[in-house]
């Protein structure tokens, strides 16, 4: 017969039976006991390679694996984010070490706590921990001296600070550029028109060796800007620049007139750029006749990542340990 401790050790191999989140993904912390059964008979292995044992001794389908947050396609799926902060629960409890960058190995607390816990090994349990109480305690010390307020944290599916961050960004620049947009809504024509040729400039859209000019003073017929890509002229684009209100929305017409003014000179080339938006029409009209379109908020979108009319504010420092730097010295 086994031991209560023996016992404790035989964890569920199925993924459905998990505590799960409102999304169907088991939770963070259903994922202790497994990443320390991976360990338990293998001395090192890295991030990866105890995610990859733990996912398939539950047999979670690969569906489930990779569905990701919508607000945050470009990072980690759900389940590896949530896996990659219980590896980190459980490292700062002391029931795991990193021996080296991104590898791990159990410690003997860890198999302590795998034989008399097992699949009921929870946060709350977790964070009674000695080291874990320790860790606390020191963010709390260090947070105060840096005059930081405590952020309320979602336990059932926490996410990296780092994607919290990147999201703030976002959200600050697409403050600014909704402010930059109806700025440039009522600044002067011919500055939009000299706006739209210096944004293209610094895109690279001159060339090494060509030039770029606003024509409409020069009564243009239609060509607010001409922007040369080689000296000899060989490669142009011609340009018209609408500085509208929002509710003035460029209508087929608008692209009919400036393809008028392209097929004038025997050009091929040309881009249309406004503070507004086109309608449907104009917009299909402009695909079939091979004409680039630019509504406000795609111009200020590259306005910011170009950084024309706007400038830096704050750059932030994001820090990590430099892994080698450290093994560097270990021959010390």
């Amino acid at each position: 017969m086994k031991t209560e401790m023996e016992a404790k050790c035989i964890v569920n191999k199925d993924w459905e039976k998990l505590k799960q989140s409102k999304d169907g993904i088991p939770t963070y912390d259903s994922l202790y006991p497994y990443i320390l059964l991976v360990l338990k008979d293998k001395s090192e292995q890295t991030n990866k390679q105890i995610s990859k044992a733990v996912f398939e001794y539950l047999h979670i389908p690969s569906e489930i694996i990779r569905i990701k947050y919508p607000k945050y396609p470009e990072a980690d799926g759900i389940l590896e984010n949530r896996f990659s902060f219980a590896l980190t629960d459980l490292y700062r409890a002391g029931a795991i070490a990193r021996p080296r960058r991104a590898t791990y190995t159990i410690t003997e607390f860890g198999i302590k706590l795998l034989s008399s816990k097992g699949d009921e090994l929870t946060k709350d349990l977790l964070k009674k921990t000695p080291e874990y109480i320790k860790y606390e305690e020191e963010m709390k010390v260090r947070n105060k001296s840096d005059n930081i307020l405590a952020d309320e944290v979602n336990d059932e599916d926490p996410i990296d600070e780092r994607i919290r961050i990147i999201e703030f960004s976002k959200k600050v620049n697409n403050e600014v550029a909704t402010e930059l947009l109806d700025k440039i809504r009522n600044i002067n024509p011919y500055f939009f028109e000299k706006l739209v040729i210096d944004l293209l400039d610094t895109m690279g859209y001159v060339g090494p060796n060509g030039n770029a000019m606003v024509t409409s003073k020069s009564n243009d017929g239609g060509i607010d800007g001409i922007i040369n890509q080689d000296p000899l002229g060989t490669n142009t684009v011609y340009v018209q620049a609408k500085r509208y209100k929002e509710d003035n929305i460029i209508q087929r017409p608008d692209i009919q007139g400036f393809y008028g003014a392209l097929a004038g000179i025997n050009a091929d080339r040309g881009v249309f750029i406004t503070t507004s938006r086109f309608s449907k029409a104009a917009t299909e009209y402009a695909m079939r006749q091979g004409i680039v379109l630019v509504d406000g908020i795609q111009l200020t979108d590259m306005m910011l990542k170009y950084k024309v009319g706007v400038q830096t504010h704050k750059k932030i420092e994001l820090l990590k340990i430099d892994e080698d730097y450290f093994e560097e010295n270990t021959l010390y």
